[in-house]
């Protein structure tokens, strides 16, 4: 598999230190692909679940030195820190092991727009002022997250291929998320459109998607727990969303097949 150059990447929602991070597959898209920038969109290290119990595994450890790696070898990595690692935001300005720590950043592209790069629960209500409510409801994604891992495990066993995901499936089956999401949108929009930007590349709900709403630009990284995708700029100033785990079994399939061609 070659490796994809871009300008820009932004990734988020990693969850390192939870049992729901699908680092095997961070590990491959940061093995595969390169960027002169690449920006940490928050919740990158799960303080809320380490709270509870210590959990770090190899490749856990792994994720954090290869991007330190990037770091060391040329590319400008900025973390900006989320609701789950928000006691990172105390070190706003402070450069770690070439790493620039930032609660918020404007990015530029090459045709000139500008977007305000945050995490977004800056702009969730309830993670603003019921952050018990947002902690019960991490416990009951983390529990869907479990019940869908047992469910590949045993799809894996029958060699039944495919991408679905339980908490995917539920969170846009129920209207009241559906509508959170939504009304987080909107909100993100409201609140920016008039703040001199073009739009506003965030993470935090696990929903990735690029779309205008009313002439501003809202991007979200999505995660990688569940759709492990990212946003990335390509030289030319166009933004794209990647989904990884479509990305690389597509790119499976094609080096299968010139394989047998052969």
């Amino acid at each position: 598999m070659t490796v994809s150059s871009y300008r820009t990447i932004w990734i988020s929602d990693l969850h390192l230190g939870s049992t729901q991070c699908q680092a095997d597959v961070l590990l491959d898209f940061l093995k595969h692909n390169e960027s002169e920038k690449l920006y940490l969109v928050g919740d990158i290290i799960d303080f809320w679940s380490l709270s509870k119990k210590m959990y770090w595994p190899r490749e856990h450890n792994t994720v954090i030195q290869k991007v330190l790696r990037k770091a060391r070898h040329g590319t400008q990595v900025i973390y900006v820190p989320g609701n789950h690692d928000e006691n990172v935001r105390d070190y706003d300005g402070y450069v770690f092991g070439d790493i620039t720590v930032k609660i918020t950043d404007i990015h530029t592209t090459v045709s000139g727009k500008k977007f305000l790069i945050v995490h977004g629960d800056e702009y969730d209500t309830i993670a603003r002022y019921h952050k018990w409510i947002a902690k019960l409801g991490s416990k009951g994604y983390d529990f869907l997250i479990e019940i869908n891992r047992v469910l590949k495990f045993f799809k894996r066993l029958l060699g039944i291929q495919s991408q679905f995901s339980l908490a995917g499936y539920v969170k846009f089956k129920v209207k009241n998320i559906v509508q959170f999401i939504s009304d987080y949108e909107e909100s993100i929009v409201t609140t920016l459109k008039d703040e001199g930007v073009d739009g506003v590349i965030c993470g935090h709900i696990h929903h990735a998607e690029i779309k205008d709403i009313g002439g501003f630009l809202y991007v979200n990284t999505g995660d990688f727990v569940e759709s492990c995708t990212a946003i990335v700029e390509h030289f030319n100033g166009s933004l794209e969303l990647v989904r990884w785990l479509e990305t690389k079994t597509a790119l499976s399939f094609e080096a299968l097949e010139a394989n047998l061609s052969n």
